[in-house]
């Protein structure tokens, strides 16, 4: 017997969980796993059947995030903040988090502006949308593809 046999049959008897066979990656516990229809039901509640608009809301966020526990995400109402019309909510969705709404910001018109900047935690690789709801009714619409580089809510 070789001793790269013997230390790696060792290792095997010494380290349980350890085998020499390749593993299937375990399934997500189901409070970790996506929620399409929570996903769903909260971009129905916001647009309420309206399509939003792709133009007026910019969505500022790398395409890798090498700290999936607090990626930085920058949104911004591009269109006019008036007196008659000013953004009255932002929301950012995460697709394929457990929870899916990842921020809810509301803005006043004495606001001015309607931007902010967050960190939110992802738990995969995945697609992160923002919405703005304007006071005339207008929804804008933006989304992002990010690659997460590791789990980050199952940590």
């Amino acid at each position: 017997m070789k001793r790269r046999t013997l230390l790696t049959a060792g290792a095997v008897l010494l380290l349980p969980g350890v085998s020499s066979a390749q593993q299937a990656p375990a399934a997500l516990p189901a409070e970790l796993a996506p929620d399409p229809t929570a996903f769903s039901k909260i971009m129905a509640d916001f647009t309420r059947g309206a399509t939003p608009e792709k133009e007026g809301l910019a969505l500022d966020m790398s395409m890798l995030a090498d700290n999936p526990s607090a990626v930085p995400v920058k949104v911004r109402v591009t269109l006019p903040i008036t007196e008659q019309d000013w953004c009255e909510e932002i929301i950012v969705l995460a697709a394929l988090n457990p929870s899916p709404l990842a921020c809810r910001l509301r803005f006043t018109q004495a606001a001015g502006t309607a931007e902010a900047a967050v960190r939110v935690r992802l738990s995969q690789s995945q697609t992160v949308y923002a919405l703005a709801r304007m006071k005339s009714g207008k929804l804008l619409s933006a989304q992002q593809a990010v690659i997460v580089a590791a789990s980050g809510c199952g940590m």
